[in-house]
């Protein structure tokens, strides 16, 4: 059965220029990895029957790329605690600080130049080592279109929060968090390990990135880490 995508603009190229562009500048910023290779598997989601737990077919809109910070069993395809999981609604990369201009966002109360405030009791790396602002957390329920960018592109269900809080999730198609993980971008959330502790991104040492793809994170002297997969979502469900 084919899939249902009325909403879903499928783009088979990306100008030469911008193609260009991407590639040079591809190894410092999440959103010129990623942001390429997303518009490319958008293909993949035409070529798939995509179906809702119950059995109904489900419609797609596509929106501007976002990103989901996510934890759980990489082999799995459901699970719970969603409640931790994030969303970037705009790409954290070019909106991001080099750990070298740490003292200068410090200077500047905390204020980043995309306007956003850095928390230095809860804060996030990406592989390259540039300092991002937090997702926003929870992850709100709904059905996200998403893809690790290399083979598979699947249905994530966040489902709403139960008696004790707790939000469920489940991929469809069989298919595992692992394959919608885009491993070439990595992101951490760094914490003080101790109560009134110092947990400063001064102390992170530059020399340990870029990351490997696949790699976790280094920890930083003086924090707690919590590594996240993330996920590139290229659209919305929409119940038929």
């Amino acid at each position: 059965m084919m899939p249902i995508v009325e909403k879903l603009e499928i783009q088979t190229s990306v100008p030469r220029e911008d193609v260009s562009a991407l590639m040079s500048n591809g190894k410092r910023l999440i959103h010129r990895i990623c942001l390429a290779t997303a518009l490319l598997v958008m293909v993949a989601v035409a070529a798939q029957a995509v179906h809702a737990a119950d059995g109904s077919q489900t419609k797609f809109k596509r929106i501007s790329t976002q990103y989901i910070a996510a934890l759980g069993d990489p082999g799995a395809s459901s699970g719970s605690s969603a409640q931790l999981w994030g969303l970037w609604p705009l790409d954290p990369g070019p909106r991001g600080v080099k750990l070298s201009r740490y003292h200068s966002l410090k200077e500047a109360g905390g204020i980043a130049p995309a306007r956003w405030k850095f928390d230095e009791a809860d804060w996030w790396l990406e592989e390259h080592g540039l300092i991002m602002e937090q997702p926003t957390v929870p992850l709100p329920p709904g059905k996200y279109v998403v893809t690790g960018s290399r083979k598979v592109t699947a249905m994530l269900t966040i489902h709403p929060a139960d008696s004790r809080g707790d939000r469920r999730w489940e991929l469809d198609q069989s298919a595992t968090l692992y394959d919608v993980t885009h491993l070439a971008c990595r992101s951490a959330r760094y914490t003080p390990a101790t109560v009134g502790g110092s947990c400063s991104p001064a102390n992170a040492k530059q020399t340990a990135f870029p990351v490997a793809p696949g790699g976790t994170m280094p920890p930083v002297e003086g924090c707690t880490k919590q590594d996240y997969a993330v996920l590139i979502v290229i659209g919305m469900g929409v119940e038929d």
